[in-house]
């Protein structure tokens, strides 16, 4: 055999048992979908298909935040079984089209249906869910991209009912018109139009029961099966439901609920997706899909927890985006307007950039060689539809939440790795609208060459975010031919330097008078829009955002081992927060990191960029033992669309975009044995850890296919056609692998 065509194999026959033991057990089965819907999570157990427009998952009727999912495994009651669900947000929205099985019919429309059920009754696999309620009713549910299927088994002395609340709302979302048509004895249309985190939505559904159901009682006006043609079968208002009930004999009754998000007759075609009643097939296809996607990424390792852990992990980065479009790729868009994705293309929506472009975005560049072109170009559309790129696209409404302009590096990082079917110059005039728009505090940004806190609050957050996205401006514009603009780009990129505190060794809020605001305490959390300087976090957390110019931070501190001694203190201070108002989402705590909140993700990284990989190694092993586990509550945040997922995806391989638009992975200390990412055409990237286990945690010495490599970095062009890489690993630090300038990670202060 040719020497290359081994190395590319990963060792087959030491990995043979292991490939056997994959065979006979799926990769679904190390999927749990309880992980993070407990503690501060926010995701949702139910069923969905990888970025589908319907995720299918119980709720608990219960509001506040914890519940932003619908779902909290504090929980015991379900109140229905909804259609749409946000996966790991700080928001909630959405739970459109709820439905929920009774026992008997209701005579008051207001009587509290929530039922209580016992976790040990309750199951959830990738595509799966369902539960027995203490009322002995059995649910079951499971989904194709735009229909969920629903199975229900009524209990002997019932009367099978099942309800259709059109007004179930919780939290930021409320119903503003509502309509349901009865089209037959087993068909209904309607639509759900509401109001919330995203000011307008609009939903739209065709439903079909198995069985024929003998009345249809509309908002309390009971219908016949028998005079539905002739009485009057369509209600609208602000929360309309409906309750079929079926005749006592039919104890087993399945229903599909196919969804669009442009009218009635869509939303009966998507039907289609279903064509028979076959629960079973739809489950097993479900399954299939998700098989799939967790077949791109391979793991041996012999700690179960471990991939059981990285699994679900994996599963949840393909969560969001969510599909938005019809089969055909027509939507209509928050401003009412009927629209059509060209090129095959398909719209998304759930864009949670100020998380996701950090870990999840760059690693779609390796996972989803088939959809990220859509998904990047459901953002030139958003563009096209609004004059700028979303920041948060919620429902193709601009929710405008959280700092920066994030799609901004989502973008760049696809350009400059030569993504397909993007249209390079759009994208770059999108860039520059985001850059010089009128709002969210630009004008005063360029003005000044940071944020004034008295002009806008979040000073010191928004103006390291805003020279985060310029340094990607400029890297496209260089790539472009754009000279003029890179010039520009990167001295905006240099902001960071306006508000650094050399006395303090934190990045502050400034006013527009130059002055630092005064009182300071770098352990103060105010989550207040207005008055905080730092959003979602303290100075801690924030001041190390310069993943583009690491060494230009560290000269600011005045040598490297300086700004090595300060992320030292970072994870040994005190974990206390101070300040009446302290934001939830800092969480996860070793000293000062904050590993439930996105700005610290990069950090432990840093060190590499500063000539000491091996604090890297040391500190990123710390945080996937300490901060992922295998219960509910095994995320230490927010789950946040997939990015406290990616982490724990490109960490637990031994390598993270740090700064995620470089086409740069740093390396980490790998978790598992071997890691095998399948990046499409039949390629493999094969990541080995040898005399790996839980005290050899440092990198000795890498190999890049049979060769040795003293690079403390992968480029992209080094790693998406395959190969094979060796971390040899061990107990004590080589404190000599990676001290040399040449092997660093790129900043851009050595450009200058």
């Amino acid at each position: 055999m040719n020497k290359n065509i081994s190395r590319f194999v990963c060792s087959a026959l030491l990995s043979l048992p292991l490939l056997v033991s994959a065979q006979e057990r799926k990769l679904v089965d190390y999927v749990d979908p309880f992980i993070g819907t407990g503690g501060h999570g926010h995701t949702f157990p139910g069923a969905t298909v990888p970025f589908g427009m319907v995720q299918l998952s119980p709720d608990n009727g219960q509001a506040g935040w914890d519940w932003c999912s619908g779902y909290h495994y504090s929980e015991n009651h379900i109140a229905g079984f909804s259609h749409t669900h946000l996966s790991g947000t700080g928001i909630g929205d959405w739970l459109d089209i709820s439905v929920m099985p009774l026992l008997y019919p209701l005579k008051d429309e207001t009587a509290d249906i929530r039922a209580t059920f016992n976790h040990r009754n309750e199951k959830a696999s990738p595509g799966y869910y369902e539960v027995e309620l203490d009322n002995k009713i059995k649910a079951a549910l499971t989904a194709t991209e735009r229909v969920g299927y629903h199975r229900y088994q009524f209990p002997n002395q019932s009367i099978p009912v099942l309800r259709l609340d059109l007004g179930f709302h919780l939290n930021w979302d409320s119903p503003t018109e509502t309509y349901v048509k009865v089209l037959d004895d087993s068909t209904l249309v309607g639509y759900r139009y509401s109001t919330g985190w995203a000011k307008v939505q609009r939903v739209y559904f065709a439903l079909r029961t198995s069985q024929p159901f003998k009345e249809a009682i509309l908002a309390g006006h009971g219908v016949q099966s028998a005079q539905i043609k002739a009485a009057k079968t369509e209600e609208k208002g602000k929360g309309i439901s409906a309750q079929l009930v079926f005749d006592e004999q039919q104890k087993n009754i399945e229903i599909k609920v196919a969804l669009s998000m442009t009218d009635e007759n869509k939303a009966l075609q998507a039907l289609g997706e279903i064509g028979d009643w076959n629960f079973a097939r739809v489950k097993n296809e479900a399954a299939d899909k998700w098989e799939h996607e967790l077949q791109k990424v391979q793991v041996s390792s012999s700690d179960e927890k471990l991939k059981r852990v990285f699994y679900t992990a994996l599963y949840h980065t393909c969560i969001a985006p969510s599909l938005f479009s019809d089969a055909d790729g027509a939507y209509k868009n928050a401003s009412g307007n009927v629209l059509k994705m060209t090129n095959n293309n398909q719209r998304y929506t759930v864009y949670s950039l100020w998380d996701t472009f950090r870990a999840l975005n760059p690693l779609f560049t390796i996972t989803q060689p088939e959809k990220y072109t859509a998904l990047l170009n459901s953002m030139l559309a958003f563009y096209d539809e609004n004059g700028l790129l979303p920041v948060w696209d919620l429902s193709t409404w601009e929710t405008n939440t959280m700092t920066g302009y994030h799609a901004i590096p989502v973008i760049a990082d696809a350009i400059l790795k030569d993504w397909p079917g993007i249209d390079k110059e759009k994208a770059y005039k999108a860039m520059l609208a985001s850059a010089f728009q009128t709002g969210r505090g630009v004008p005063e940004y360029i003005k000044y060459g940071y944020m004034p806190q008295d002009k806008m609050g979040h000073s010191a957050s928004v103006t390291l975010e805003y020279g985060y996205d310029d340094w990607c401006i400029a890297q496209v514009a260089k790539k472009l031919g754009k000279e003029e603009d890179y010039r520009k780009f990167s001295k905006r990129a240099q902001a960071y330097q306006h508000i650094f505190d050399k006395n303090t060794g934190f990045m502050r809020a400034k006013n527009s008078n130059g002055k630092f605001v005064v009182p300071f305490d770098p352990y103060l959390s105010e989550h207040d829009e207005v008055k905080a300087q730092y959003v979602e976090g303290n100075a801690w957390q924030h001041s190390f955002f310069v993943p583009h110019d690491v060494r230009g931070l560290a000269n600011l501190y005045g040598s490297h081992s300086k700004l090595s001694q300060k992320l030292d203190s970072l994870f040994s201070v005190k974990s206390e927060l101070t300040g009446g108002n302290t934001s939830p989402d800092v969480s996860g705590m070793i000293g000062q990191y904050a590993h439930g909140n996105e700005p610290s993700h990069h950090i432990a990284y840093m060190y590499s960029f500063l000539g000491e990989p091996w604090k890297t190694q040391e500190r990123v092993r710390q945080i996937v033992d300490s901060m992922y586990h295998d219960q509910p509550d095994g995320y230490a945040g927010n789950e946040d669309c997939g990015q406290m997922s990616a982490w724990a995806v490109w960490s637990i391989a031994g390598i993270y975009p740090a700064n995620p638009a470089s086409s740069e992975y740093v390396i980490g200390s790998p978790a598992a044995d071997e890691v095998i990412f399948r990046p499409g055409g039949g390629k493999e990237l094969c990541f080995k850890a040898i005399n790996n286990s839980k005290r050899n945690i440092y990198v000795q010495e890498v190999r890049f296919n049979g060769k040795k490599y003293d690079k403390t970095y992968f480029t992209h062009a080094d790693i998406i056609n395959g190969g094979e890489i060796e971390f040899i690993m061990g107990e004590k630090p080589n404190k000599k692998w990676g001290k040399k300038k040449d092997s660093w990670p790129q900043s851009a202060i050595d450009s200058e």
